[in-house]
């Protein structure tokens, strides 16, 4: 879509206003709404101002003037608002230099895409995530000086059988018993629909939706798969759809990955492949099916996967989801159908264009610029310094021995341990200058001083239950 088209889609739709959306480094959308009376075409080359060090992680308050470009090719009508809007995504620029801003997502994804091209080994890199959430009808928490505490409820919590609901009809899913349930007891299945139609009126191809295992309206959409940059535009859209279609019906979504104890967290599987020319190039004869770049690949992603947690699983509440138990894919191996394993080869379709590989660790508190702009990173270093992935873990994990799983790298235990490991390996991502050292600085010092630190400094509920009597 061109400028000119762009004014043309606004008066077409009867839009008055066009509201500005950016990511901010962790992952969260902004926005600002102006009259399209008041903006012309400059809006694409110059851009418009805004605070940068207001913006978590970005700028100084002495250097805080930043420029937001649209890109007119992501014009949509937002589903939210009363009046019709035109929403449109923007890249960040400096207003001095006119470069893209190093710390912004949205361009570390494309730089990351050119970054590709420009290496020979592919053109494109598709990416096909699989986001879980949490449906719950009221969230309460609160922390300070002398109260720290979370509740959360939801109708079909599996602690809710015994609650007064005049009259209580039973139907809720039990712990680890929400896979795949037909109405009664799956009672999310409309306004799971709801969130569909409204991702597809936006463009976004679905594959499917469903109830997931976690009791307490666990449910996942999963998107078609698409080019990085285009992927991660859609998840924003995505979290976006999800959370004001369930506020419409009184609902609140989290994409936490560990919002529940003692049940399945939400995870984020992230498929991905490379195509050259419009052809699949992770087919071939080797293990599973794929190709000695593919298991390179693999071996990459592997190899890096301390530091790309750092950016696929970025709290510390998803280290409650990666322990052993849950199906969870702690150990940094890779496998066949196998889905404890860190690294799965899906093995559904024996076409060549459906050959891909899953990496199981990420979880949708990531955000997707950042994280899958790690994956591919790490991928082409391993596909460039032809790294072996290792041997396969083919077997099932809860009939070996602790000895035996000993053998087996696992996933860092919390987020201090993957900012560690980013602090200590990130050359990789910074090939070509698609990561900047300064983005990577900023992450690690607000990961650590906002986050890591702050949950450390605070008692936590469960150590009353230990040691108050002490």
């Amino acid at each position: 879509m061109t400028p000119k088209e762009f004014f043309e889609f606004a008066k077409k739709n009867g839009a008055e206003m066009m509201d500005l959306k950016f990511v901010d480094m962790l992952g969260t959308w902004q926005h600002c709404s102006y009259p399209i009376k008041t903006i012309d075409e400059s809006v694409f080359e110059e851009g418009l101002g805004f605070d940068g060090s207001s913006i978590r992680g970005w700028q100084e308050i002495h250097q805080s003037d930043m420029m937001a470009v649209c890109d007119p090719n992501t014009a949509l009508i937002d589903p939210f608002f009363r009046e019709p809007t035109v929403s449109v995504i923007a890249d960040i620029v400096d207003p001095e230099t006119r470069e893209l801003y190093s710390k912004c997502p949205r361009t570390v994804a494309r730089k990351a895409a050119e970054y590709l091209n420009k290496s020979g080994v592919a053109d494109t890199c598709f990416i096909g995530p699989e986001p879980e959430f949490f449906i719950f009808d009221e969230v309460r928490y609160e922390q300070n000086q002398h109260t720290g505490y979370y509740s959360i409820d939801s109708v079909e919590g599996a602690w809710n059988t015994a609650r007064f609901e005049e009259p209580n009809l039973g139907y809720k899913p039990s712990f680890k018993g929400g896979y795949f349930p037909v109405s009664p007891t799956d009672t999310y299945h409309d306004l799971r629909g709801e969130m569909v139609y409204e991702l597809m009126k936006l463009g976004v191809e679905i594959e499917a939706h469903h109830h997931e295992v976690a009791t307490a309206g666990q449910a996942e959409i999963d998107m078609k798969f698409a080019e990085l940059t285009k992927m991660a535009d859609q998840f924003m859209w995505y979290k976006y759809v999800i959370k004001n279609v369930a506020k419409r019906h009184g609902k609140t979504v989290t994409f936490m990955p560990k919002p529940v104890f003692e049940d399945n967290g939400s995870g984020m599987h992230s498929h991905f492949s490379l195509w050259k020319g419009g052809k699949p190039l992770f087919a071939g004869d080797k293990y599973a099916g794929l190709s000695e770049m593919a298991l390179y690949a693999v071996g990459g992603i592997l190899k890096h996967a301390p530091a790309l947690l750092a950016f696929c699983a970025p709290t510390t509440n998803s280290y409650r989801r990666l322990v052993p138990g849950f199906e969870a894919p702690v150990n940094l191996v890779m496998s066949a159908r196998n889905r404890s394993a860190s690294v799965r080869i899906p093995m559904y379709s024996k076409s060549p264009k459906a050959k891909r590989i899953e990496f199981r660790c990420p979880d949708p508190t990531a955000n997707g610029y950042l994280a899958w702009s790690a994956m591919l990173m790490a991928a082409l270093d391993g596909i460039q310094n032809k790294m072996d992935p290792g041997k396969p873990l083919d077997v099932n994990i809860y009939e070996m021995s602790a000895e035996e799983l000993a053998k087996f790298p696992k996933t860092p235990g919390s987020l201090a341990e993957s900012i560690d490991a980013l602090e200590r390996d990130h050359e990789f991502l910074l090939q070509d200058g698609v990561f900047s050292e300064a983005l990577i600085a900023s992450w690690i010092d607000w990961k650590r001083n906002n986050e890591i630190d702050e949950i450390a400094l605070r008692p936590h509920p469960h150590e009353f239950s230990l040691y108050y009597d002490s």
